[in-house]
């Protein structure tokens, strides 16, 4: 098989819940995400996206992207995209970094290679091992009311996994926390998230008064140094998330930072096939899976289904879909979650139907 034509296309996502507000004063209500579709030799075509949480989350932004994968589609035509090392090797030596255009092409090519196998992509990864799996939603940082207010409302949806935003002022995120904790059922798993947005001060202060409460801590500090020294005292699990780019930062994760949990992003590590490899050495170190990326619509929530249902279930925390927090259905809001939980498509490759229909073309390559 041969990569004849890339196609890059563009759309606004969103989000579902009026504003979405991170630390530092980020917040969205829209992002702009950017699909890529292989079209090959053979009539079959490969889906990927990537679409950032706007500029300051991550260290990329839509524009920037779409740059890369410019650069990027022009190498590829005439190569077989289910040779994933080879795809890699190819992009790799065209372009130094870029991994979140690299992730984008990277899942398009598991889309071709489940499709010319006949075999959805979560078989490729080894074989379905949660039919379903619990899901996670994020909680924007807003007042104590507010957000326990909003995960009253889901948890009557079935969500019992919560990730708060905070990172804030320490008091405040505190308050924050309690309200959230007084209104959780009893099997409702929090995570305090401050997204590296506490300095070590604010950390510190922030741990001691969360102390008593039946929650994990997530990247309090920027780095993964600064957030050893924020937890030094606590006994509180800690869970990595924006500091963990590679497998050597999985093994300083829990030998160094002694972290029981990480948030795998399949656009940061650079596609479904690091992705992939981080999961299967979190899972023999015994640490716990999250799943997710930065932001997206369903190409992104089929990606995430399929790494999710192929991870072990006792090793398996939660997993996020990002159709339910945005309007990105281009393939008719599949896969759908079904109250609180999620599963992976059934059909070959990512086992959705993508309509390009009303889409933005950002830049056509063919042969």
């Amino acid at each position: 098989m041969k990569i004849t034509a890339i196609d890059c296309f563009g759309y606004h996502l969103n989000y579902a819940h009026g504003e979405y507000v991170m630390s530092g004063s980020r917040a969205a209500t829209s992002e702009v995400g950017t699909l890529v579709r292989l079209r090959t030799d053979e009539g079959l075509e490969g889906w990927g996206e990537i679409t950032p949480l706007g500029d300051l989350y991550l260290p990329t932004y839509w524009a920037e992207v779409r740059a890369a994968l410019h650069t990027l589609a022009t190498r590829l035509i005439g190569a077989d995209p289910t040779n994933l090392s080879g795809i890699h090797r190819l992009m790799n030596s065209t372009l130094l970094g870029g991994g979140f255009a690299k992730s984008a092409i990277d899942v398009a090519c598991w889309d071709l290679l489940g499709k010319a196998a006949g075999l959805p992509i979560s078989a490729l990864l080894g074989g379905v091992l949660q039919d379903d799996f619990p899901l996670y939603e994020a909680v924007p940082l807003r007042t104590p009311d507010e957000m326990a207010g909003f995960v009253s409302e889901r948890q009557d949806a079935g969500i019992h996994r919560f990730q708060l935003k905070v990172g804030g002022d320490p008091h405040d995120d505190i308050a924050r926390t309690s309200a959230v904790v007084d209104v959780a059922d009893r099997d409702t798993l929090i995570v305090a998230d401050s997204n590296g947005g506490w300095n070590l001060r604010a950390a510190q202060i922030a741990v001691r008064g969360l102390a008593d409460f039946p929650i994990f801590i997530e990247q309090p500090c920027r780095s993964t140094e600064d957030s050893i020294f924020a937890m030094r005292h606590s006994s509180l699990p800690l869970v990595l998330d924006e500091s963990i780019l590679t497998p050597q930062d999985v093994f300083h994760a829990k030998n160094v930072a002694g972290a029981v949990s990480i948030n795998i992003k399949i656009s940061r590590v650079g596609g479904l096939t690091q992705a992939a490899r981080m999961r299967d050495l979190m899972q023999e170190l015994d640490m716990m899976v999250s799943v997710e990326d930065a932001w997206g619509g369903d190409i992104v929530t089929a990606a995430v289904s399929h790494l999710a249902a192929s991870t072990r279930p006792e090793n398996f925390q939660n997993a996020s879909f990002m159709n339910d927090w945005t309007d990105g259905h281009v393939a008719g809001y599949a896969p759908r979650s079904v109250g609180g939980r999620g599963s992976a498509p059934t059909g070959h490759g990512l086992g959705i139907e993508v309509n390009a229909d009303g889409l933005e073309v950002v830049f056509r390559a063919e042969s």
